[in-house]
């Protein structure tokens, strides 16, 4: 179905020079009115437009009756034309292209949008066809070595990238096309390179040339190399590995910037994507980047100071573009946002500047009202723009200085010209007032309550010789913070205590800029930093080495509520999924583990969870990290070693991380069961027998877990549970592990299995895994003979350890250890799986092990001694000691218990572990020696 201009008109300018409009109406006898009307009044109003129409009038005449398949047709003409063809082929079709998208515009036929596509579609195909002219002659006398004609439609592994407006499909119209021009030095030789690299400068050379230069038949667009990294000293095309090494080295946030349009528009596109995709690191930093506006302000600046731009809006003469609330504001504004948040969410590293603003307001980044302002104002102007051009296809963006002037541009407009105007002001200055809030509120600083605490100035005279401070933005940003940090101190119950805490965390963070950026864009986190680095000295460190968990805070869902493990490995496995290596796989694994483990520390601090719920959510993030990286430790080990031999193998998750109750510095007890069925070794570039095929495989794992990379630690690993202990191989087969828990396994063993469940692995394996576990727990066993185990294991372990104090919740009579004993041996009389110890204590009243009144005691001394051992942990890795905690971490632990002091939760604890060791005394034999 064709749709004709005519019936797509929805606005016609007003005629400007009559005798110019007569002109055309004796070109175009035959065409409808409405189109005739349309034609002869833009022209009225453009001599640019008079011009293309004289030369173009016959192509037009049959254009108007399908305008978009006629401008479809000429794009598709420009990359099919041969090199004899391109000077004087490409020149017409722009005409052709010019005339059609100008009275499209004009005449309200097309979208902002439309027009914009169809200038950049046939920009990139006049690259092409230049590029491939301008090259064939060197592929034709062998010049390019190794390369031959038969390689002119991949262009020998040239690439054309199209920068800015053309990358993002926004040119405008009489728009420069920004390009970098790159080879791939990987098809050539290294002997080959300089004469290759000679080649593809011509080639370069003669694109350009063939594109800009103005001949008898007009241009096509005037070419701009000068983005290419170091323009003055390197070649108009570059070898793709040296661009790289300049951008990781020495690239700036101007060029990050501009890499968010980017994309391959001619040659070998393949390669250039490929080069595009290397530069996701530099362009898209892994952590909220808020020190990228101090950059962005600094060019807005920069720019201004250099156009002479900086002066009030005064329409005469006023820059659309550069000047005060234009174009170039607004893409800053979005740009500076995708800058700053598009390393952590993909869905934000978009080219369009509207469907950028659209997205950053889905996502929370910009409120939906600016995201509607911005964009209405971004449209209104590229439409300004695109008129102030069709005059004389002139490069540029400036307003009219004269009276004459501006009744042609409301002619064009079809607006009343004080009309035009006022609403020009207006634009200008909401765009100004919009943008300029946002970079003054990152430079101000902040207004500080009233400091009304003298701190120790010795504390204050060292903070500049820490790390954090080398550099010298560091330390602007930091005194632009600092009244407002030491006012929110001097609110504390002990602001000197308060201080010292908030030095320890500065003395340990190794670099300042960005989560001074961050805290400057984002001052309520202030309260944040300071509530975590006062109460918990262990999070506080954890703070100080990892600050960009607090892009958390403020990029994602993080007061939300807990999703799950399930969707946890989801995410996760999509975070693998998007890296390259197996190292960036392993890193982002830590980094994103790390987020949501200070997101379990931070709820819990602040009394959003409790420790039930907190200890549920750290064993969730376990799991779901084993869950998503074994399937990609497991993939790697394959690659070669082949396939896993039989059925694969799962992790058996044992002690607290089966029972699914975990604290923020818990070990995880894990087991490697693997089933070879009858495959003695791996099918792969390097076999391997089964048993030691899964061992080394267990032990990439435990690497990939625990190897302190770049990001750290994951967590650490425990496997002295597994069968023969720390004697016996890493993994298990699952015959092993069957005949050894039914012939050889100690009592302990089965305890620890009334707790176990599978983590990870193949379903079908998994599934048995299980059914083993729970066949293991129900064999018939002798009551006494549990019991009495029991007994000499409670002896063993109070010869061993004593407990630390009241603070130590874990070991020692009537303590977590001590119930988890009792409860499991419970579980295992009665021949069931106790995951939840709960469900242990319960079955011991079923056992008659004790009674309804003692199970309800035990249940409540757990959850005492949980809630103590989970705040413990929250605040120190190692043993409590309450004398150096401060008050807030004094008050933190004594209101997880519900107590006021923490004498009084001292008192409350020790009788806690007399009441639960009663209990279990009153359980066990008369030996009982405890």
């Amino acid at each position: 179905m064709t749709t004709t201009l005519a019936s797509l008109i929805t606005r016609v300018p007003r005629q400007f020079n009559s005798d110019r409009a007569a002109e055309a109406a004796a070109l175009l006898p035959a065409l409808a009115p409405e189109v005739r009307t349309l034609i002869c009044n833009a022209v009225s109003t453009a001599p640019y437009l008079m011009a293309l129409l004289e030369k173009e009038t016959d192509w037009l005449l049959q254009a108007v009756d399908d305008p978009a398949a006629a401008v479809r047709d000429v794009i598709l003409g420009a990359g099919q034309l041969g090199p004899e063809q391109v000077n004087d082929g490409l020149r017409q079709g722009k005409r052709r292209v010019a005339l059609m998208t100008a009275l499209a515009d004009l005449g309200g036929a097309w979208s902002l949008e439309q027009v914009t596509t169809a200038l950049t579609e046939y920009a990139d195909a006049a690259c092409g066809a230049a590029l491939r002219a301008g090259l064939a002659p060197h592929l034709r006398r062998g010049k390019v070595p190794g390369m031959s004609m038969d390689d002119l439609p991949d262009t020998a592994g040239m690439s054309v990238l199209a920068m800015g407006k053309m990358g993002a499909f926004e040119l405008n119209y009489s728009s420069d096309i920004d390009l970098i021009c790159l080879f791939d030095e990987t098809r050539f030789e290294p002997d080959d390179f300089h004469d290759a690299r000679m080649a593809f400068v011509k080639a370069t050379r003669s694109m350009s040339g063939t594109l800009s230069d103005l001949t008898g038949e007009g241009y096509v667009f005037r070419t701009d190399l000068r983005l290419r990294p170091d323009p003055s000293v390197t070649p108009v095309c570059m070898a793709m590995e040296a661009a790289e090494r300049y951008y990781e080295s020495l690239g700036r946030t101007w060029e990050r910037a501009a890499y968010i349009k980017a994309r391959a528009c001619a040659g070998d596109v393949a390669a250039g994507d490929r080069f595009i995709k290397t530069l996701r690191p530099f362009v898209w930093r892994r952590h909220l980047d808020f020190a990228a506006i101090q950059d962005a302000h600094d060019m807005r600046l920069a720019i201004r100071e250099h156009k002479g731009l900086g002066g009030p809006i005064t329409l005469p003469g006023h820059n659309m573009k550069l000047g005060r609330g234009g174009i170039r504001e607004i893409e800053f504004f979005t740009q500076t946002r995708q800058l700053i948040a598009g390393g952590r969410d993909a869905d934000l590293r978009l080219r369009g500047t509207c469907e950028s603003l659209a997205v950053l307001g889905e996502k929370g980044w910009v409120p939906e009202d600016v995201v509607a302002t911005l964009t209405d104002h971004y449209r209104a102007h590229r439409t300004v723009e695109h008129r102030l051009q069709m005059v004389r296809d002139a490069q540029t963006h400036d307003l009219p200085k004269s009276d004459e002037g501006f009744a042609r541009l409301a002619a064009m407009m079809d607006m009343d010209e004080d009309a035009l105007r006022k609403d020009l002001t207006k634009r200008l200055s909401d765009v100004h007032d919009l943008t300029e809030g946002f970079f003054a509120a990152t430079r101000s600083r902040p207004e500080p309550e009233v400091q009304e605490h003298a701190f120790d100035q010795q504390v204050l005279s060292k903070w500049l010789s820490y790390p954090a401070f080398r550099s010298e933005r560091a330390s602007e940003i930091f005194e632009r913070l600092k009244p407002d940090l030491l006012a929110r101190l001097s609110q504390a119950g002990k602001p000197d205590e308060a201080l010292l805490a908030f030095d320890g965390f500065l003395a340990g963070l190794p670099a300042g800029v960005q989560l001074f950026s961050l805290l400057g864009a984002n001052p309520h986190l202030a309260d944040l930093l300071i509530d975590v680095v006062t109460t918990s000295p262990a999070l506080a460190a954890h703070l100080s080495r990892n600050a960009a968990v607090l892009d958390a805070v403020i990029g994602g869902d993080f007061f939300d509520d807990w999703p799950g493990e399930a969707v946890l490995t989801d995410a996760l496995s999509a975070v693998l999924e998007a890296e390259p290596s197996y190292e960036g796989r392993l890193d982002g694994t830590r980094r994103w583990a790390r987020e949501w483990h200070f997101r379990i520390g931070v709820h819990l601090l602040r009394g959003l969870t409790d420790a039930q719920d907190a200890g549920a959510q750290y064993a969730d993030l376990a799991r779901a990290v084993l869950s998503a990286l074994w399937p990609v430790v497991t993939a790697e080990f394959a690659r070669r070693y082949g396939p896993p031999p039989g059925r694969g193998a799962v992790i058996l998750g044992m002690g607290s991380l089966g029972a699914g109750r975990l604290t923020a510095t818990s070990d995880l007890d894990l087991l490697v069961i693997y089933d070879p069925l009858d495959q003695e070794a791996s099918d792969g570039p390097r076999s391997l027998p089964s048993r030691t095929y899964y061992a080394r495989l267990t032990q990439a794992m435990i690497t990939a877990m625990t190897a302190p990379m770049s990001q750290g630690k994951l967590y650490e690993i425990d496997m002295r549970l597994r069968p023969s202990g720390n004697q016996g191989p890493v993994a298990t087969s699952l015959a092993s592990f069957d005949s050894y828990q039914k012939t050889k396994a100690w009592v302990w063993e089965h305890l620890a299995l009334t707790r176990a469940k599978v983590i990870a692995g193949p379903e079908e394996i998994r599934a048995d895994v299980d059914a083993l576990c729970a066949e293991i727990v129900a064999l018939p066993r002798e009551r006494s003979a549990i019991l009495q185990d029991v007994v000499e294991m409670r002896v063993r372990i109070a010869q061993a350890k004593a407990p630390a104090g009241p603070w130590d919740a874990k070991i020692g009579a009537g303590r977590l250890q001590d119930i988890e004993l009792a409860s499991q041996a419970a579980a295992l009389i009665t021949a069931k799986g106790a995951h939840r110890i709960a469900d242990g204590i319960n079955a011991g009243t079923s056992a008659s092990l004790w009674n309804a009144a003692a199970a309800q005691t035990l249940t409540k001394c757990y959850e005492s001694c949980w809630k103590l051992q989970c705040a413990a942990r929250l605040l120190s890795a190692g043993p409590l000691d309450t004398d150096a905690l401060g008050q807030a971490g004094a008050g933190f632990l004594a209101r997880s218990l519900g107590c006021d002091t923490l004498d009084a939760l001292a008192t409350q604890m020790e009788q806690t572990y007399s009441d639960a060791a009663a209990v279990i005394r009153g359980a066990l034999p008369q030996e009982d020696a405890t």
